[in-house]
């Protein structure tokens, strides 16, 4: 009886912990990646719609999404204390990022990485047409793809790096590039080519971003480089230390900038500030002596990204279906989270996630997340709400154009609903297009060039159109990871899924390590190679690819022109060329110059036929051979009877055989 409690006991445990373990599962990603700095026309689409808006500042990126930066333009995207920088013609795309995983991809253009911090098992990686590139440590790294020669390099300015590629997988080190492609020739490293305007661009973003974190917050929080510059710290008997941005008399957290539709999160803030993406994503604001300032929280190990840490609110002529002002449809409104008070996430997620995303958020150092009940909070900051039409919330319009003022009497009859609206996204919640224009796509050229993977691509992103019946239902609410799973069987089934670039994964049973030889350099760029390399693979491309496969070709030459005169020959000539296989260039040298040394050598083999293999034990000292070529008639005799000098007629050639016959 003891034993079957024990084991009934043992399964109950075993069932609690893989449901934690399967709510742990679905919860979204401690992280995303924030576009820092955009300059020219850059465009974006999200993972779920087709169709390309431009790319907004501090607007979070997450797995699925795209980002392309047309001719002249560049982008930055901050992950932590890591960098991702993108040159002009670049199409790129996040195939995963989750807690432990960076997987990107590009399939024309440049990217630079910095890579400046990797948790333990963390793992980053770049796919490109012509292989997978895994970053083994931190460093400075560059990754180039050409659509027009089908070629990528790749180079380590400072770090190691491993490329798998053509079922091979070498090393790239600290100060080397690599060039290769998918004709299956060895790939070629050589020293670091020369540093360009693309270089200098990324060096100089990096001298900017050269900042330590402030001692108050997490060196992993995105956007913390933005602080120091844009605002000052301060000691607070009440908040500990805060941080107040420089900005103009009247400002409010939360009103400049817009609401969008980002999953798996749902509704999430998007700041116009330049500085405007940790104070908004992380810690709580406090009006303290006159001016509004900002709580980081503690500094955790690992922060946890929120959507956007507001208390919305309703009645009192807020809500849906509400009639107040224009734009019909009622008012939305929201107001910051103070210092101590508890965000409960509104999209699904696991006590734990709960627990995490407010303890290393706020003061406070534990949560009891089975009893959270927003509506009994003594809310600070209740007196800051910022509010908007419903249709203008939906359609992601900026806040600070259709905002409508709440009088002191709307806002003691409001009441807090939550951290979401009772809103359901529109298509022009996910991709708003705020200047009005049609933003710069890919050309078709480079827009479904597909490419390869080392890690495993994550199921494709459900499209929108598939998921707002359900989104409808339960507005405000991101669809359920049950249901979403049900979803993607359905749209997989009737080929419904978003054109996005193709992710092949690769065989790694079929991949085995080559060490590849390394020339010197610099490397030559793109444009300092042939334009057409495919063309002719042994001439620009199998010299500097590795040399000592190349000096292979080279012996073959001469050895025909030896083994064609003389027929009967070839049989002994293979035997004296595959042992020694250095003689190569001494072969040059015998064969070119002195043509006529071809009758003796007819004379000295076909008789003694026998005498072949010690020929070939004394052609492997090649040294003497050098200098006894220009007289052959008087050398070939000694050199191959050294023994008996006097003896030159055949009778002592009979007196051998005869022991022989015996």
């Amino acid at each position: 009886m003891k034993t079957l409690l024990l084991w009934v006991s043992f399964l109950a445990a075993l069932l609690t912990v893989s449901g934690i373990a399967a709510a742990q599962d679905a919860d979204p990603p401690s992280r995303v990646a924030r576009i820092a700095y955009i300059t020219g026309s850059v465009s974006f689409e999200p993972a779920s719609v087709d169709g390309w808006a431009d790319a907004s500042l501090n607007y979070p990126m997450t797995t699925g999404d795209n980002l392309y930066t047309d001719n002249g333009a560049r982008a930055v995207l901050r992950i932590g204390q890591n960098s991702i920088h993108l040159n002009s013609g670049t199409n790129f795309q996040f195939v995963n990022l989750s807690d432990n995983v960076v997987q990107t991809s590009i399939n024309a253009g440049s990217l630079s990485l910095r890579i400046r911090h990797l948790f333990d098992g963390e793992s980053w990686e770049v796919d490109t047409p012509n292989g997978a590139v895994t970053f083994l440590r931190p460093g400075e790294y560059r990754v180039d793809t050409d659509a027009s020669r089908n070629a990528t390099m790749v180079t380590a300015r400072a770090g190691d790096i491993e490329v798998t590629a053509n079922n091979q997988s070498f090393p790239v080190h600290s100060g080397q590039t690599s060039y290769f492609d998918n004709s299956g020739n060895p790939p070629d490293v050589q020293a670091a080519n020369q540093p360009d305007d693309f270089d200098s661009f990324v060096s100089s973003r990096n001298r900017l971003e050269d900042v330590p974190p402030p001692r108050y917050v997490s060196p992993d929080m995105i956007g913390y480089e933005d602080l120091n510059a844009n605002g000052d710290w301060r000691d607070t008997p009440d908040y500990g230390p805060v941080w107040t941005p420089r900005v103009a008399a009247g400002w409010t957290p939360y009103h400049e900038g817009r609401w969008a539709w980002v999953e798996p999160w749902g509704w999430t803030w998007v700041d116009n500030e330049p500085w405007g993406f940790a104070p908004f994503h992380y810690g709580r604001w406090a009006y303290v002596n006159n001016s509004w300032g900002w709580c980081p929280g503690p500094v955790a190990a690992r922060v946890y990204y929120a959507p956007a840490l507001v208390a919305f609110v309703g009645g009192g002529g807020f809500g849906v279906g509400v009639s107040m002002g224009s734009g019909g449809g009622g008012l939305v409104g929201w107001f910051p989270l103070g210092p101590r008070e508890a965000y409960y996430p509104s999209y699904h997620v696991s006590q734990g996630y709960v627990r995490q995303v407010n303890v290393t958020n706020t003061r406070i150092t534990n949560i009891n997340v089975t009893n959270i009940n927003v509506t009994n909070i003594n809310y600070v900051n209740r007196n800051a709400i910022v509010a908007m039409p419903q249709s203008s919330f939906a359609s992601a319009q900026p806040v600070q154009r259709a905002a409508v003022r709440v009088d002191a009497n709307q806002m003691r009859q409001a009441q807090v609903i939550g951290a979401a609206p009772k809103v359901a996204p529109q298509r022009e919640s996910v991709l708003a297009n705020s200047s009005g224009r049609k933003a710069v796509a890919p050309p078709a050229a480079i827009a479904d060039r597909p490419v390869v993977a080392r890690l495993a691509p994550p199921p494709r992103a459900v499209p929108f159109a598939a998921k707002q019946q359900m989104l409808q239902q339960h507005p405000g609410t991101p669809v359920a990871p049950a249901q979403l799973q049900t979803l993607r069987t359905q749209v997989a089934s009737q080929n419904q899924a978003p054109g996005r670039i193709q992710v092949q994964p690769i065989n790694t049973r079929q991949v085995h390590p080559v060490i590849p030889t390394v020339r010197p350099g610099p490397a030559p760029t793109f444009a300092q190679r042939p334009a057409q390399p495919q063309a002719g693979p042994g001439q620009p491309k199998n010299p500097p690819t590795q040399p000592v496969p190349a000096a292979r070709p080279q012996n073959i030459p001469p050895v025909r022109e030896q083994v064609q005169p003389p027929v009967r020959q070839a049989p002994p000539v293979r035997e004296q060329v595959q042992p020694p296989v250095h003689q190569a260039p001494p072969a040059h040298e015998q064969v070119q110059p002195p043509v006529r040394q071809a009758p003796p050598v007819r004379e000295q083999v076909q008789p003694p036929v026998h005498q072949a293999p010690p020929v070939v034990r004394e052609e492997r000292a090649a040294p003497p051979v050098r200098p006894q070529a220009p007289p052959p008639r008087p050398q070939a005799q000694p050199q191959h009877q050294t023994p008996p000098p006097a003896q030159k007629p055949r009778p002592p050639k009979k007196e051998e055989k005869k022991p022989e016959d015996k």
